[in-house]
């Protein structure tokens, strides 16, 4: 099923690692996850190898790499270490990502502007090995003109506040929020760079994300892996992929 208008979906497998860990063992599979998600209509893969390994591991990635036919997302925070293990593998998408040890999710968005020296240096060896890099950052001008000037060729805005205020019934906050991503996407394409969004979005919140022009790429993992449960993979990113046609339409 292909995407409408250039829209695509990456199907974030991560928390089939995390069931998986919970217990031990090998099932469920991540890479099983990813080639359903694949067959049902996800235009790619993203997995965040965390630095304690909390869910996807490094043979995950090592098996991802060799099984998909639709490219890899690898979202990672900047270290030396992920640098090596990106170099390593070559993915076809490397997204920059804050991280904490103690934080449950990823929160906010990379603080670009603060340590733009720092990541310009960063990335340039992953584009160099051809890697498309992106960054998830805030919708922030300031953030996404750091990004700018760092040489990313993507930013992933971060939808979550957008999310927590819809989940709250804080209808101000969420038109607040939707209003700044709309004008933020608008800003970063202007700019050249292209526009990815993600982060806590739901079948109730997805429309209005994937009805902005310039969004090129949703990613939403933790939502359908746990609708998964209760309808089955195939369907829940079925789903997805009908109201973000029907959004973008």
């Amino acid at each position: 099923m292909a995407a409408t208008d250039g829209l695509r979906l990456g199907v974030n497998i991560d928390h089939v690692a995390t069931v998986r860990n919970a217990r031990g063992g090998a099932v469920p599979d991540p890479v099983r996850a990813a080639k359903l998600a694949e067959e049902a209509g996800a235009d790619g893969i993203t997995a965040h190898l965390r630095e304690d390994r909390r869910h996807i591991g490094d043979a995950d990635i090592e098996a991802l790499m060799e099984a998909l036919s639709v490219p890899l997302n690898f979202e990672m925070a900047a270290t030396e270490e992920m640098q090596k293990i990106a170099l390593r593998h070559r993915p076809h998408a490397v997204c920059i990502v804050p991280e904490k040890r103690e934080e449950r999710t990823t929160e906010g968005g990379l603080e670009v502007a603060r340590e733009e020296n720092h990541l310009a240096h960063y990335i340039a060896p992953l584009r160099d090995a051809g890697c498309r890099v992106s960054i998830f950052i805030a919708a922030d001008q300031r953030q996404i003109e750091a990004a700018h000037r760092i040489g990313a060729q993507v930013i992933e805005l971060h939808t979550g506040a957008y999310c927590d205020a819809h989940a709250d019934g804080d209808m101000a906050t969420r038109a607040a929020e939707l209003e700044k991503l709309t004008a933020m996407a608008a800003f970063a394409h202007d700019l050249g760079l292209e526009v990815h969004a993600g982060h806590g979005l739901t079948y109730d919140t997805v429309q209005p994300i994937a009805a902005l022009p310039e969004v090129m790429e949703l990613n939403i993992g933790h939502f359908l892996i746990g609708e998964a449960i209760f309808r089955g993979l195939t369907p829940a990113i079925a789903e997805m992929r009908r109201l973000m046609d029907a959004a973008r339409a």
